[in-house]
């Protein structure tokens, strides 16, 4: 079992402990890194609610005391909740960034941003609207590197601003989908070292309608093909890459404009086929293989990042929903998921992981000293 120093130096807790306290010094019967432990571990072994945090702590008190002193127990649900509510998601995230950046290995090559709309944290009664976070996921680590929330007066135009603006992007490559194809995003994506893939759709007509016919007069492309086979469907993918951007009617707006990118998908199931085309700007000047290998990565925030949220940790279905609590509370479980991927168990999928952790507290403990 890990030891109280270890723990305090080397994981999790050591990076939010600057987080201030919200609450009035005589509702403090609970340290807040008591609370940010309680809640993580819990998140970590399947809680979903506060009720369900409040029910892990007094079951796995014994537990928590091996790492911080508990000496009056652990709260309640209303606790739990209240705290959340109150404290100020800045201070949360900007913990979280310097955590996540003390968990890489390697810097990311390739950066997907993306959105996702927590359904959960709709409340019709009092006309809030559902949380929308845009989030940035690392492909090749598989890390959640940070979120924004969109506010509820806006869309992710303004929020991915403030994502680029705290990530490292030198000698990365970004990729994004059409809300983000963006000149101000490539400029700023290009001023921080990196590179961009951006979808473009025809929400901008004129660029979209000369792209597409670039593509349907040009013959001599360079292509690169993929196949891919199972479940009974065929998906057959071209890139096709063209390097002729002079021609573009606002080729000077885009920072770095080198290619522009076709993908041809074409999907086969029993005698029924349909293709699909996509096109993206690009900064890159490589080849029709790496373009193809950054646009299918950026699917991985999907099938990686969404996906697992919503399958694995209920992120959907979630009711928490007062003050600051939703949006807090999805920073938990991107620290929570970024932990259970850290753990050397690849053969064991990710629920199985947290079944293990809340039956061992061996496998937990493991977890918390990523």
């Amino acid at each position: 079992m890990s030891t109280l120093e270890d723990f305090h130096t080397t994981s999790f807790l050591s990076f939010f402990s600057e987080i201030e306290d919200p609450r009035i010094n005589r509702h403090k019967l609970y340290p807040l890194d008591e609370i940010f432990l309680t809640v993580l571990c819990a998140i970590i072994c399947g809680s979903e609610s506060w009720e369900d945090i409040e029910d892990f702590g007094k079951a796995k008190l014994y537990f928590l005391k091996q790492y911080l002193p508990f000496k009056n127990g652990t709260p309640s649900h209303d606790t739990f909740a209240r705290v959340f509510s109150l404290i100020h998601p800045k201070d949360f995230k900007d913990c979280f960034l310097k955590w996540v950046e003390s968990l890489q290995d390697s810097l990311p090559n390739i950066i997907s941003i993306d959105g996702k709309t927590l359904r959960g944290s709709l409340d019709k009664t009092s006309g809030q609207k559902p949380l929308h976070l845009v989030s940035a996921f690392a492909s090749n680590t598989r890390l959640v590197l940070a979120q924004e929330a969109v506010s509820k007066k806006s869309n992710e135009i303004t929020s991915i601003p403030k994502l680029l603006e705290v990530l490292f992007l030198k000698g990365a490559i970004v990729t994004m989908d059409a809300m983000g194809c963006q000149t101000s995003l490539a400029k700023t994506i290009t001023e921080k070292g990196g590179d961009y893939i951006l979808a473009l759709k025809k929400n901008q007509k004129s660029l979209y309608e000369e792209v597409d016919l670039l593509f349907k007069d040009s013959r001599e492309l360079s292509c690169y093909e993929s196949c891919d086979k199972g479940h009974g469907r065929v998906e057959i993918r071209k890139c096709f890459v063209s390097q002729e951007v002079s021609w573009l009617t606002k080729e000077k707006q885009w920072p770095k404009l080198s290619s522009i990118i076709k993908i041809e998908s074409t999907r086969i199931i029993k005698d029924q086929s349909r293709t699909e085309v996509r096109y993206y700007l690009s900064s890159l000047t490589k080849g029709p293989k790496d373009h193809a290998f950054a646009i299918r990565s950026h699917w991985g925030i999907e099938n990686s990042l969404h996906w697992v949220l919503d399958v694995v940790f209920s992120e959907d279905q979630n009711r928490i929903r007062k003050g600051n609590g939703p949006e807090n509370m999805a920073i938990v479980r991107h620290s929570a998921l970024n932990l259970i991927r850290q753990i050397e168990d690849s053969r064991t999928s990710l629920k199985r992981r947290k079944r293990r952790a809340l039956y061992s507290d061996e496998y937990l403990a493991n977890i918390l000293m990523r």
